[in-house]
């Protein structure tokens, strides 16, 4: 296409493609571990960080990976240590991050649409230093989720088998809160803080209704990833619509599609399999003589 022409949207094409790749391959520890939704959370620490750096005139995404990172690391001490439920814990990530980040950006000489620039993603806005920031930081996560994927499946799997296993629990604990907080931070400007983990969940959840095993449903749900970032930018691009929300509904797009097919192919399976005969009983065995 034409557009493609444009370096900004080239960029924004392969800043969507990187994090099509990158959250997934970390939601499905996350739907392993049932804290589909830290991403939210995270999300809005990360919007504090935001405000924060515009108030301090300093880069709002460094700042944001760092405060991130403290709230995604002070959750999962909470969550460990069982002060408290995961539930709870979010709910104040949810609600101390959006108050402090709408908050410190009202503070700043930011204009309110800066604010949402960081909510619901602004991809032809990505700068070349943005976009290394976001290929060196997605590649960072890329390699350590598919480099260590047993140890952080038996974590997510059953934390007190991978303790007794001999693996660093609360190491790879911190590691998932981290690189979690990270990949937030790096698709804010992508599909922003709102959308960001509807695309570590929809692909996961969509691969799940066809693949088996876990590394099959991860690379399943990497590629739906691929597509749902690809296809949705292509589709802002022709309908003049926004990238984040097109690319969020092109992964909820096929999560439908995959879902309705997977049941669809196991109907007719089981039309075509014919039923088994019934074994009989015990007193209708009739030996033949000789």
């Amino acid at each position: 296409m034409e557009l493609f022409q444009y370096p900004y949207m080239q960029r924004a094409l392969i800043a969507a493609l990187v994090i099509g790749l990158a959250a997934p391959a970390l939601g499905i520890y996350l739907v392993q571990r049932r804290l589909a939704l830290i991403g939210d959370g995270i999300g809005h620490v990360a919007l504090t960080g935001v405000g924060a750096g515009l108030l301090l005139n300093r880069s709002p995404v460094l700042v944001a990976v760092i405060v991130a990172s403290l709230g995604a690391v002070a959750v999962e001490l909470v969550r460990s240590r069982g002060r408290t439920s995961g539930d709870l814990a979010l709910a104040l990530l949810f609600y101390g991050g959006i108050a402090g980040g709408v908050m410190l950006v009202g503070l700043s000489d930011s204009t309110p649409s800066n604010l949402l620039a960081y909510l619901f993603g602004s991809l032809v806005t990505i700068s070349p230093p943005d976009l290394v920031t976001i290929v060196v930081l997605g590649a960072v996560i890329l390699v350590l989720m598919v480099a260590l994927r047993p140890a952080l499946f038996a974590v997510s799997h059953d934390e007190e088998y991978a303790r007794v296993s001999g693996l660093p629990v609360r190491a790879l604990n911190m590691l998932i809160a981290i690189t979690t907080a990270v990949t937030v931070t790096i698709a804010m400007r992508a599909v922003g803080v709102l959308l960001i983990s509807a695309l570590m969940v929809v692909p996961v959840a969509a691969a799940q209704q066809v693949a088996r095993g876990f590394r099959a449903t991860m690379t399943a749900a990497m590629a739906l990833g691929l597509f749902a970032a690809g296809s949705g930018v292509w589709v802002a691009a022709t309908a003049n619509t926004a990238p984040g929300a097109s690319v969020v509904l092109m992964a909820i797009a096929s999560f439908l599609v995959v879902a309705l097919g997977g049941a669809a192919w196991r109907a007719v399976r089981r039309h075509r399999v014919p039923a088994a005969a019934p074994a009989p009983e015990p007193h209708e065995v009739v030996l033949e003589s000789s």
